[in-house]
């Protein structure tokens, strides 16, 4: 079980990172954003790739950032029955979820648009917009996201079955006691911070 928890953790860093380096798509999609529209208005000219870019870097940052909000405690939940239990009980009803709900789904989902995606890559499918982008990179962006998810599915798996063997903290608990502003601000200081030296 140590090195399942090793791996869980090794799991956690690579997410976590991956995490932290998505967050700098949300920036570029505000750039490309505000520079689209500036020449829009300033040269009454504009083109859809700059649109369906911000379309594709949000599906990067929305599927692929789905691992690390799972690793932050952070998805949807609906906490009126579970909340009644013990804690044990509650990880122990998370770990069968998982297992029952998460891996399934995240399965079906890889194995239902990887079709798809191969056959847009194959036949070079382009946007029907006009000066649009090619489709497969952001239709791949699906089953990438759910395997990176079902990834950390397996990580939180491992935390909460070594919590009820008493061999880690409470995997529930959130990762962070800042904001992800706060987060982000200080990622953005200390990186500003690096280069200066």
């Amino acid at each position: 079980m140590k090195a399942l928890l090793r791996l869980s953790a090794l799991i956690d860093a690579f997410t976590e990172r991956l995490g932290h380096a998505l967050s700098w798509l949300i920036l570029a999609a505000v750039l490309i954003s505000a520079v689209n529209a500036i020449v829009r208005k300033v040269f009454d000219m504009s083109s859809n790739a700059y649109l369906e870019v911000q379309w594709y870097l949000f599906a990067a940052v929305f599927l692929g950032a789905a691992g690390y909000t799972l690793l932050r405690q952070e998805h949807v939940r609906i906490d009126v029955v579970i909340s009644r239990f013990s804690k044990r009980t509650q990880i122990a009803i998370e770990a069968v979820c998982i297992v029952l709900f998460l891996f399934p789904f995240g399965l079906t989902v890889i194995h239902l648009v990887w079709p798809l995606v191969v056959r847009a890559y194959l036949s070079g499918e382009m946007s029907q917009n006009a000066g649009g982008l090619i489709r497969w990179p952001v239709y791949a962006m699906v089953p990438v996201g759910f395997a990176l998810l079902l990834l950390q599915g397996v990580s939180e798996l491992i935390k909460r079955i070594g919590f009820l063997m008493g061999l880690c903290d409470d995997p529930t608990k959130k990762k962070q006691a800042k904001t992800a502003e706060e987060e982000l601000a200080e990622f953005v200081r200390a990186k500003a911070e690096g280069a200066a030296k």
